[in-house]
């Protein structure tokens, strides 16, 4: 039989975390971000769930064409724009809009030659300091842009840096604001933080909305709030089985580099599951994961292929009983992603994108 390891996509959860997404910005039309292969879940797993969507916006040029293929006629949007001229020509194609957030993609738009002009998004840098032109230099890119035949249409769009945290979004609102007020144009400002938290002062401002974390269930402000806190489902479950037991004693320790030592007599299940399959290597003693829907935590190093568990809270545990790392448990208990990434000093973005080609990935 193949190794025990799992992950599992909840397309019911995905459904529910868009229709999450319309009910906080009602009168905006949504990008689905699908971007890294959709967070890690695999653009063809998520597809049914988010095709209600108005359109995907991701980076790679073949994963646009993933979705072309998956018969998607709607709009893509590249968030990064095009990296070289030829990428024009598979926009032309495909019919992709794409952001332009720079000189050299001007200059490469006056360069090409189409019979079917572009759909552009022009990037303000309102203070991400990333991608983008500085309020000062942006109007005269749209001049530029404006003039050209090669562009059908040009809307406009910012990326807040801080609409998850205490300083929010009104400096960068003032600036994009100063600088756009009397250009025509859609726009498209709020992220997910921008969506949750601050709906209401965007009501009416943002005619795309660009929600990517809060589709796959995880908080975009951790640890101010949780998932549950705006109400989101897990999308992911990572799961596998023990498969091997031992004893210890007093004294005994576990692992490599001996980092874990016994206080009292307890007994340890070794779990199918390592780095090596996108674990956070990092995770110290005391992540928690679920043994038959049990809180339990892990104890010692985690290794390349496996990881040790204290069973005290659950003695009857034994080789082939059920181990959630994270997500949903048969049970119906839940290990938030976000809680095993804050363990392991990261965010819960990059444990869904890591899970390694080696196991296997299923939609439920």
């Amino acid at each position: 039989m193949p190794r025990p390891i799992l992950a599992t996509v909840h397309t019911t959860a995905l459904s529910h975390n868009l229709a999450r997404v319309r009910a906080a910005a009602p009168d905006s039309r949504v990008w689905a971000v699908v971007k890294a292969n959709a967070y890690g879940h695999g653009i063809e797993r998520v597809f049914d769930a988010l095709r209600s969507a108005d359109g995907f916006a991701l980076l790679d040029l073949a994963e646009a064409q993933r979705l072309r293929a998956l018969d998607w006629r709607g709009p893509i949007l590249l968030l990064e724009g095009c990296f070289e001229a030829r990428d024009l020509e598979l926009c032309s194609r495909l019919g992709l809009w794409h952001t332009v957030h720079c000189n050299e993609q001007i200059d490469r738009l006056a360069a090409h030659k189409t019979q079917l002009p572009h759909r552009v998004f022009l990037k303000m840098n309102t203070g991400m300091n990333r991608l983008g032109f500085t309020p000062e230099r942006f109007r005269a890119a749209w001049i530029r842009l404006n003039a050209l035949p090669q562009v059908e249409e040009i809307s406009l769009m910012q990326h807040f840096p801080d609409a998850d945290g205490p300083r929010g979004i009104s400096a960068q609102l003032k600036a994009f604001d100063a600088v756009t007020h009397d250009l025509p144009g859609e726009r498209t400002l709020s992220n997910s933080a921008a969506i949750l938290r601050h709906g209401a002062a965007l009501a009416g401002r943002s005619d795309w909305v660009r929600p990517g974390i809060v589709l796959y269930g995880s908080a975009p402000d951790v640890p101010e709030h949780s998932a549950a806190h705006w109400d989101l489902q897990p999308t992911m479950t990572l799961s596998s089985r023990i498969i091997g037991l031992q004893q210890l004693q007093a004294g005994d320790t576990v692992g490599y580099g001996s980092s874990f030592t016994a206080e009292a007599p307890m007994r340890i299940g070794v779990v199918a599951c390592g780095y090596a399959d996108g674990y956070p290597r990092h995770c110290p003693t005391g992540t928690p994961v679920l043994v038959q829907g049990v809180r339990c935590r892990m104890v010692g190093r985690v290794s390349m292929d496996m990881i040790t568990v204290d069973l005290t809270p659950v003695p009857r545990a034994g080789v082939g009983s059920e181990v959630t790392l994270w997500g949903v448990a048969s049970s119906g208990a839940v290990l938030p992603i976000d809680e095993v990434a804050r363990a392991a000093g990261t965010v819960g973005y990059e444990l869904m994108c890591a899970v390694a080609p080696r196991v296997t990935m299923v939609a439920d």
